[in-house]
């Protein structure tokens, strides 16, 4: 396959992380590091319209996607974008409401979810691809540029509640009831995601990150089914087109679950989220696969030597092998800028 020019040989931290090769100072970004915490976030955001205009006008998705690397340095820069573009490009309605989060319309129901089936409309995303060239242009050469797209069974969670819900019974209910239909959503999920994933690669990105950020509430049974099997679909999938792709999985919540989900996912690292036991992680995920994570969030809002104290845990925990820093969630919308510029100083160790 044919990829844009990259500069030449250039060192990026977390590629070489993603190798398998420990770093002395971990490299790190954060999720949701383009946001509303920040005031020139805010700033463009309120140019574009609403959330949707902004992922979709390339050159405000790429100037958001800048915005903390110019501020903070970091490691990483990932695409501005939403994992429900692809809800979008599959033919359902999506919007975004202040306040009130994403609204899908029709609801997927056992009568219509063949709509969905290779009804994937790449050219729907054509912003995001042109967002991609434009990021990759304009990114320093010692930033990784990373990709994503939300997991099956999360992207259903909305395709089928038509909003989120705060155990996502909906999709939940159909799975248990009708796993013929629910099977069919989420083989229709791998088959869009495999697509979107080949083309953001094709345009530029270096790695990508599968966001998994509801599969934790499922039983262990249910996990493998919606979970583990259409994660290795995608990730061999992917790398038929794509040998060698570097990807990260974020699969929120596995907890235990964590060691079946790299055994049988041939990831380059994986995420974890801030609730995960340290020791565990280290002794039986990351004796596996590289790891990131796993930051509280609410660390940065709590700031001073709380703050000190859980960056230094994980830091202690993952030292001795491939990582990068990250949190183990996004960073919320209040979080002080100052409390970042404190956790990125410990980090560094400067």
């Amino acid at each position: 396959m044919t990829r844009p020019e990259t500069h030449p040989n250039p060192t990026r931290p977390i590629l070489e992380v993603l190798a398998g090769k420990r770093q002395a100072v971990p490299p790190v970004w954060m999720m949701r590091q383009a946001g509303r915490y920040l005031p020139e976030y805010r700033a463009t955001r309120e140019q574009a319209g609403s959330f949707l205009d902004l992922c979709y006008n390339p050159k405000l998705a790429a100037e958001v996607t800048f915005q903390p690397i110019r501020r903070f340095g970091f490691d990483a820069a990932i695409l501005f974008s939403d994992i429900l573009v692809v809800p979008h490009a599959l033919g359902q309605t999506v919007s975004f409401t202040a306040g009130e989060g994403p609204r899908l319309e029709p609801v997927v129901t056992a009568d219509n979810v063949g709509l969905y089936a290779g009804a994937f409309d790449k050219e729907k995303l054509a912003a995001v691809f042109e967002a991609v060239r434009l990021i990759r242009a304009g990114l320093p050469p010692e930033v990784t540029f990373l990709g994503f797209c939300g997991a099956p069974f999360t992207v259903a969670t909305y395709m089928v509640a038509g909003e989120g819900t705060p155990d996502q019974a909906p999709a939940r209910l159909l799975a248990y009831r009708d796993p013929a239909t629910f099977q069919r959503l989420i083989a229709a999920l791998v088959d869009a995601s495999i697509t979107y994933l080949v083309e953001q690669f094709r345009c530029g990105v270096d790695a990508v990150q599968l966001f998994d950020t509801w599969g934790g509430i499922l039983p262990p049974a249910e996990f493998d089914r919606w979970v583990i099997d259409p994660a290795k679909r995608i990730v061999d999938g992917v790398r038929a087109e794509v040998p060698g792709a570097k990807i990260i999985a974020f699969p929120r919540g596995a907890g235990t679950q964590l060691e079946r989900f790299v055994d049988r996912v041939p990831v380059d690292a994986v995420g974890l989220d801030w609730t995960i036991d340290l020791k565990f992680a280290r002794e039986r995920i990351q004796s596996r696969v590289a790891v990131q994570g796993n930051l509280d969030p609410l660390l940065l809002l709590a700031g001073g030597e709380a703050l000190d104290r859980g960056v230094d845990a994980v830091l202690e925990a993952f030292r001795d092998g491939p990582f990068i820093f990250n949190l183990g969630h996004g960073i919320t919308p209040d979080a002080p800028i100052a409390n970042v510029e404190r956790m990125l100083a410990r980090v560094r160790g400067h």
